[in-house]
């Protein structure tokens, strides 16, 4: 594709998809209604209905770029094609700082600045504990960290599972949260996860370059004098600031940063630099995507977009997996 064509096809995207989520709903409205509405005039509940999907819309569109943007960092620092955002226990942290606070403190898990002041710092602290223990001897590797992630993913996985046994009122309010939602998002959620955000955004942009070099393989970006070690510790940092943003703010919603990475190298090469804003992009309107679906596939009703990115997701997971064979 020409350099110009991929990020103009972006916008475009993330433009239709943007609309959509503002025109369509759980329950079905005629456009011209909904034009009408943000025009300044219509009728007065479905200002409020489109209201209510503004912050979602933004929410929502922050959440596919952070997922996505921390799924490149993940696949490029361990230069592993099914590598995601909870491969270092982000996921893990998340949840199980708010099934603790829902057993203990009695707050209810849900879209909320409650529970992100709670699922994003036990995501950051899990991460952190994963670095010290798969970082003891100062290797570059990525391979104990890796490993580290998957102990404190099954072991907190574990503790999980017995909280939501052994009380029923921590399953009621964990169920919903655990599936990822962006229903009932609001923009005071946006604004505690936001700064986040971005400085994980800004840390992948200032690595993008050091990305690249770390593609070349451990010795040969040592023997170019890269800072290995520093270039693996933002890029987790960034990773994690990004994915533990993400989910506190909607839940865990899988395949977004399995998914999109795949996409965007197919589309601009192996260039992080490229990478990183096309993820942001598409990332956002993907998630944004799903959840349109999510509102109308089942109407009246509507299902959790955590269920939807997980069924687009799926056919780029087996895809990865067939590449990988193939290329073995």
């Amino acid at each position: 594709m020409r350099p110009w064509a991929v990020p103009l096809l972006s916008l475009l995207l993330l433009a239709a998809a943007a609309a959509a989520s503002i025109a369509f709903g759980a329950r079905e409205n005629e456009l011209a209604a909904v034009v009408e509405v943000l025009r300044g005039g219509g009728d007065a509940h479905l200002q409020e209905v489109i209201a209510a999907r503004w912050p979602r819309t933004v929410l929502g569109a922050t959440v596919g770029a952070a997922l996505a943007v921390s799924g490149v960092i993940i696949q490029g620092l361990t230069r592993n094609p099914l590598g995601e955002p909870g491969l270092l226990g982000v996921t893990a942290g998340a949840s199980a700082a708010v099934v603790t606070a829902t057993a203990f403190l009695g707050i209810s898990a849900g879209v909320g600045t409650a529970t992100v002041w709670i699922a994003l710092p036990g995501a950051l602290l899990v991460v952190v504990v994963v670095y010290v223990l798969g970082r003891p001897s100062g290797s570059p590797s990525v391979v104990p960290l890796v490993l580290a992630g998957a102990v404190a993913s099954a072991v907190l996985g574990a503790y999980i599972q017995a909280m939501v046994l052994t009380r029923p009122e921590v399953f009621d309010s964990y169920r919903h949260w655990v599936v990822g939602s962006l229903a009932g998002a609001r923009f005071e959620t946006l604004w505690a996860v936001l700064p986040a955000v971005l400085l994980g955004l800004l840390l992948a942009g200032v690595l993008a370059p050091g990305l690249n070099t770390l593609a070349l393989g451990d010795d040969v970006a040592l023997s170019l004098g890269a800072p290995v070690t520093a270039i693996r510790a933002g890029g987790i940092l960034a990773a994690t600031l990004l994915a533990a943003a993400a989910t506190a703010a909607v839940g865990p919603i899988v395949f977004v940063g399995l998914a999109v990475p795949h996409l965007v190298r197919a589309m601009v090469g192996g260039d992080h630099r490229h990478q990183i804003p096309t993820a942001v992009l598409l990332g956002a309107a993907l998630l944004l995507g799903s959840d349109v679906v999510a509102r109308v596939i089942a109407r009246p009703e509507e299902l959790m977009v955590g269920v939807v990115t997980a069924f687009i997701g799926a056919p780029f997971l087996l895809v990865a997996v067939r590449r990988g064979r193939a290329g073995a």
